[in-house]
């Protein structure tokens, strides 16, 4: 090992100048661009605290070696593009509210054409929690069991979300005031109009396949009011993202509006990661582990007493508009490459996205990105080495108020397959004569978020059966292979995508029914343990 040391340290220099030069070319652009329209908010580098004297820092952004400058590109961007589906591709301003006043307020989307999806941001955004009409959220799973999904998700009346506008601009006579309840007292009346208009939501907003659009609704619900009546206990200084969760209980899904939250963050220029706000009334699951660790805090919406003021609003889009959710029903032709690459050889078909994505989940739990995986190490004073080879498991677990705690088996014989494997593991009877196997049992529902993140890093070769465990393969190294056995019930593409987008090696064992035979798959570790050179 201390001979790859030298080479180590002179790869670590590169990522750290070739960041460094990322940097420096997104600042000089964003700041020689001239633009006519009000640039994107500069928010002090320093901590804020806000009125209510609570700490409120922000966390930086790491380092990562598959960043890429979030800078808009061409208007020419092919719509099927990687960077469009991959989140930078939200080309199209759309002003709702432009400032009249430095320091005034003013609302604002970026369109995707490709993703047909939206992200808003806004100055001074005024929320009453009193007019959002769900669950308090945040609770313990235990203390509301049987709890309805319906209850769970948001209603926004009108006056919901508030901006403020000088009197005389908002086209009202003075003695015509809209009564709106809740908030300032029941029957309070605010001089008001729509901020935007049904067309508008028609056009950039559309519900899809989508029952209850909640950013739609959301967006729906924003008044603009005289400045007279746009009254606050609390202001919430530092940026603040503003999302809704669908099916937060599940790691799939989770992980699109993970990378929703992270595109959002990204797209708007913010210079430090912001703090969540979760406009659901959902109970409080593992996965807020990660959430807390991506950004500077987490709070729910009604944990809020009083209509509270956010400086700096960003309205994250939903999971489902993602390119991981869209990609399993309509063909995105985009294969993984180092960001390297990219910056020289620039490739419409090709995408850095979800590698720099992954590095930040992983960077978020402190595990450094820019070394050798831990596990490739050796196994004793000869030159062999060891790798993982992490089996992650489906286990019984209560995921929500509305789950018996029972999982849908995706392998019959799971538990016949891991004993299958670890037996030709500890027996010495591998056949593999250059490096040695350390199989871990991806116990996941019993193991923390950071954990789970610390086990997928390390494993030279991830195998499972089709299920949301798998997802974790968006934090692997990019030197990882994933071996997935696919039931005939589970024929999705979930996987093999993720693996696609982020350059993954990726193996397939399909099954006539769910039951695997042990020795066919010992088969197939055996063959792409030979092919990492054992």
């Amino acid at each position: 090992m201390s001979k790859r040391n030298p080479r180590i340290l002179k790869i670590f220099i590169y990522m750290l100048l070739l960041n460094s030069l990322f940097l420096c070319f997104y600042f000089a652009f964003h700041s020689s661009s001239p633009s006519p329209e009000p640039p994107h908010p500069h928010f002090p580098l320093q901590f804020h605290v806000s009125v209510n004297n609570q700490s409120a820092i922000q966390k930086p952004w790491p380092i990562l070696p598959s960043y890429l400058p979030w800078t808009p590109p061409h208007k020419s961007l092919p719509s099927s593009s990687c960077e469009g589906f991959f989140g930078n591709g939200f080309t199209r301003r759309v002003d709702f509210l432009k400032p009249r006043i430095s320091e005034g307020s003013w609302f604002r989307c970026f369109y995707s054409e490709t993703l047909q999806s939206l992200i808003c941001e806004g100055r001074n955004l005024r929320m009453v929690p009193d007019r959002i009409v769900m669950s308090k959220g945040g609770e313990k799973l235990e203390e509301v069991m049987g709890r309805k999904e319906e209850e769970e998700l948001p209603e926004f009346r009108e006056g919901a979300f508030e901006v403020a506008e000088e009197a005389s601009r908002l086209g009202f006579n003075r003695n015509r005031r809209i009564g709106i309840g809740g908030g300032g007292g029941e029957g309070s009346s605010v001089l008001s109009r729509r901020l935007v208009s049904e067309e508008m939501l028609n056009e950039y907003i559309q519900e899809g396949g989508i029952d209850k659009h909640t950013m739609r609704d959301l967006v729906a619900s924003i008044r603009v009011v005289g400045t007279e009546d746009f009254v606050c206990d609390e202001w919430v200084e530092e940026p603040t993202l503003l999302v809704t969760r669908f099916e937060y209980a599940n790691l799939y899904h989770t992980v699109t509006d993970w990378y929703s939250a992270y595109v959002s963050s990204r797209v708007t220029g913010l210079p430090n990661r912001p703090h969540v706000v979760f406009i659901d009334g959902h109970c409080t699951t593992q996965l807020e582990e990660t959430w807390t660790a991506l950004f500077s805090g987490i709070r729910y919406a009604k944990n809020f007493s009083k209509p509270v003021c956010f400086r700096h609003a960003i309205l994250s889009p939903l999971g489902y508009e993602t390119a991981l959710f869209k990609g399993l029903t309509a063909e995105i032709d985009c294969n993984g490459e180092s960001a390297q690459s990219l910056w020289q050889n620039p490739d419409d078909k090709k995408t850095a996205r979800l590698s720099e994505f992954g590095e930040m989940i992983r960077s978020a739990f402190g595990f450094p990105v820019n070394r050798h995986r831990s596990s490739e190490k050796p196994l004793s004073s000869s030159t062999t080495s060891v790798h993982n080879v992490l089996f992650v498991r489906r286990e019984d677990y209560l995921a929500h108020p509305r789950h018996g705690g029972k999982v849908q088996s995706r392998l019959v014989n799971e538990e016949e397959v891991f004993n299958s494997l670890h037996h030709w593991v500890a027996s010495g009877s591998t056949g593999l004569t250059k490096c040695g196997i350390n199989l871990v049992n991806g116990l996941f529902a019993h193991m923390s978020m950071k954990e789970q993140i610390r086990a997928i890093q390390d494993a030279s070769v991830i195998i499972g059966a089709h299920g949301a465990g798998m997802t974790h393969i968006v934090s692997a190294t990019p030197n990882t292979t994933i071996f997935e056995i696919v039931s005939v019930e589970f024929q999705r593409p979930h996987f093999e995508l993720i693996a696609k987008w982020k350059g993954l090696e990726y193996h397939a064992m399909h099954l006539a029914n769910s039951r695997a035979d042990p020795t066919a798959v010992i088969e197939k570790l055996k063959e792409i343990m030979k092919s990492l050179g054992c």
